[in-house]
């Protein structure tokens, strides 16, 4: 049982030490810095989901400011700014998940979306056997109180 344990020991261990050595010699702020993963993958066809994500927030934008991009530039040129801030906010979202997921900054896009969904189931059944856990201990102490000790 312990070299069990042991192994599942040096392999964490391993692969922290694996992720240490891909990094950055620089390590600046995480929002400014680019991600290399995203040169590669802008050839690959964008999950469905993100596409009508994407459009939907492109019509809100475009109705909503319309009147007041032609006021202030005639050429055109706010939109591509919008787009350009829109590129940028998504990048920092999937830097920030990068962060938060463990093991996220090896990951593409899609294995990272794919990854922080199970983490977040993994993180809800922690949750749950937390809150089972402190309603059994609540309980046992109801009863130490009912019985004098």
């Amino acid at each position: 049982m312990e070299d069990a344990e042991t192994q599942i020991a040096i392999s964490t261990y391993q692969k922290r030490e694996l992720r240490k050595t891909h990094q950055k010699p620089h390590m600046g702020n995480a929002i400014n810095d680019s991600l290399p993963d995203l040169g590669r993958r802008r050839s690959r066809r964008k999950p469905r989901d993100f596409v009508k994500i994407h459009r939907k927030n492109a019509k809100r934008s475009n109705n909503s400011n319309s009147s007041s991009r032609s006021n202030i530039s005639g050429s055109g040129s706010g939109a591509g700014a919008g787009e350009e801030d829109e590129k940028e906010e998504v990048e920092r979202k999937i830097q920030a998940l990068q962060r938060i997921v463990p093991g996220g900054e090896s990951l593409g896009v899609d294995k990272l979306f794919e990854e922080t969904a199970g983490y977040i189931m993994a993180l809800q059944c922690q949750l749950k056997a937390m809150r089972t856990l402190a309603s059994f201990f609540e309980g046992l102490e109801k009863e130490k109180r009912k019985f004098g000790g």
